[in-house]
């Protein structure tokens, strides 16, 4: 979807101008830990993948979005996938105290402390095979699709429509366009040069690679 979460390339927002990485706390207040852990902990219940996670935060108004600090954006995102499960209760969000409604099955859903590391370690691998014959080869001219999804997509706004070069393949993986809807796909996916005088203008002398599914690219040869 278009929204405030993907505002590469656009205009009259100001320089973009972050924290030095060195400088920049892992959290910036006491909080953020706990919402960290609060989302880990959701993730565990089995009612969401990462993309669904990540699609419920952009679904947030551009003004909230705007508004908010990045862990800010992830008890939204939390807050609207809990409510449209079921979790709890808009009642429940807005008293901080259960009620009791929660799915039995859910509250047998528990991880102890001793296996969080473990977890974490392991991660989630997102390699999936694909049914689809592989269309393109390092060294390919491409173009990005133009369009304007409803849903979610990992194509960034700045590339869409423009032509780039394929310079890697990475093995096929999970399309997050449909696991953003609970459909688990594999499918190719590549890393694409764009040249920077085509994405900002003339005078521009940089490369931005992008990587991107192959159901967002056309061949131009």
């Amino acid at each position: 979807m278009n929204g405030a979460h993907d505002l590469g390339g656009c205009h009259g927002l100001g320089p973009i101008n972050p924290e030095a990485e060195k400088h920049e706390p892992i959290f910036h207040a006491e909080w953020e830990k706990r919402a960290l852990g609060l989302t880990l902990c959701a993730g565990f219940l089995g009612q969401w993948n990462i993309d669904i996670s990540r699609h419920a935060r952009e679904r947030q108004h551009p003004v909230a979005y705007l508004s908010n600090s990045y862990y800010e954006t992830w008890l939204a995102g939390l807050e609207t996938l809990l409510l449209e499960r079921g979790i709890v209760t808009a009642e429940e969000l807005h008293s901080g105290q259960s009620n009791g409604h929660a799915p039995e099955e859910l509250c047998e859903r528990r991880v102890t402390p001793g296996q969080v590391p473990g977890i974490l370690a392991k991660g989630g691998p997102a390699d999936l095979a694909s049914d689809s014959p592989r269309q393109f080869n390092i060294g390919d001219r491409v173009r990005v699709i133009l369009f304007n999804p409803a849903g979610h997509t990992r194509v960034p706004r700045y590339v869409r429509g423009q032509k780039g070069i394929i310079t890697d393949y990475h093995g096929s993986h999970v399309f997050p366009d449909e696991s953003a809807k609970g459909n688990r796909i594999g499918q190719h996916l590549y890393n694409v040069a764009f040249a920077g005088a085509d994405l900002w203008g003339a005078g521009n002398d940089s490369t931005i690679q992008v990587d991107l599914w192959q159901d967002y690219l056309l061949p131009l040869d």
